[in-house]
């Protein structure tokens, strides 16, 4: 082990004996009978192996026990990662600049000791793809290729992609076009958006024949594509943006959860013009021009990539849109969730 204090976490002493490690209660916790450890702790960094801090400790002046009851308080409180676990160094450096945010953020959120090695793996194993020319499809994309996600193929244009690290700043990346493998892959069989879940009960495939483990749909009234991957069993996240209002979800798992099918057909019981409605507006573009500024785009863009990376990160459905949308519709900017269910009377409910 190569113990390190989570970097997400500032130190701060609460008197001369007692240390914080961390701000905010509900991330911090406190250490009493610190005094004259200090220096243990500016050892704890990652550079060293358990038994060089140790020695390192020794010849500072701390006695040997002391130091080693300290680390182990530190580990139970979940306050150190091991960069022995972590492999970050497998990365070039400008990557593990960029990165270290992100794996910051995924080893406190998920209490992980390997400073989001975990998470990193597999979001860089993960395969998205992204419908949608609106500003949101795009910074969608663009979200999810800075939060790690190796693979983001996108059918609305350029994907936005992190400029040099500290830079602050996106570049512009053409991705590949909605039915071309990216450049130096293989292409997948099957119909372009089609695959299985790496987060479902199947493992992923290798890469030379796996397809898209999730499809985010961003702003389509057309029903041929969910309704294809619905047939295919690939997961998709519905999102759109417009008049005003933000919605995200569902999260369809073909067969397990509510399909947007259900949801038309939910529709066209409160309202019987529904039908006819979906009808029309399929194929067409959004109003021009959308009533969707800047900061509703990035808010619903953030809100699912958020949901996207809960359900590559957990391996599980992302709760919250599953069976269900979250929705924001202004000027309030509270998100509020609508349940849907699935329907008995719906061909997803017996594979299409």
């Amino acid at each position: 082990m190569r113990p390190a204090l989570k970097p997400g976490l500032a130190t701060v002493w609460r008197n001369r004996d007692t240390v914080q490690i961390g701000i905010d209660p509900r991330r911090a916790i406190a250490l009493t009978g610190m005094r004259g450890a200090g220096d243990l702790l500016r050892l704890l960094d990652g550079s060293r192996d358990r038994n060089q801090v140790l020695a390192v400790a020794a010849d500072l002046g701390m006695d040997a026990g002391t130091a080693d009851r300290v680390l182990r308080l530190l580990a139970e409180a979940g306050a150190l990662d091991d960069c022995a676990a972590g492999g970050s160094g497998t990365l070039p450096a400008g990557a593990r600049a960029r990165l270290a945010p992100e794996l910051a953020t995924a080893s406190l959120a998920h209490r992980d000791a390997d400073g989001g090695a975990r998470i990193l793996a597999r979001r860089q194993a993960a395969r998205v793809r992204v419908h949608g020319a609106s500003r949101a499809g795009l910074w969608i994309a663009g979200m999810l290729t800075a939060a790690g996600v190796r693979l983001v193929m996108s059918t609305g244009g350029a994907v936005p992609r992190p400029g040099p690290a500290g830079s602050g700043r996106a570049e512009p990346a053409a991705p590949p076009s909605a039915g071309s493998p990216p450049a130096g892959r293989p292409p997948a069989a099957g119909p372009p958006g089609t695959g299985r879940s790496a987060g479902g009960a199947r493992g992923p495939r290798s890469r030379a024949t796996r397809h898209p483990d999730l499809v985010v749909l961003a702003d389509t009234h057309r029903r041929e594509l969910p309704a294809a991957l619905v047939r295919h069993g690939v997961p998709h996240l519905a999102v759109s943006a417009g008049e005003a209002i933000g919605v995200v979800g569902p999260l369809v798992l073909p067969g397990r959860s509510a399909c947007l099918r259900c949801l038309d057909l939910t529709r066209a019981e409160r309202d019987p013009a529904w039908p006819l409605i979906l009808a029309q507006l399929a194929g067409r573009a959004n109003a021009d021009p959308p009533a969707c500024d800047t900061v509703l785009a990035a808010t619903v863009a953030a809100q699912a990539a958020a949901q996207t990376l809960a359900f590559i990160d957990q391996g599980a459905p992302a709760t919250a849109v599953t069976n269900g949308t979250l929705e924001l519709v202004l000027p309030g900017w509270q998100w509020r969730r609508r349940s849907w269910l699935p329907r008995p009377d719906c061909d997803c409910r017996h594979g299409g």
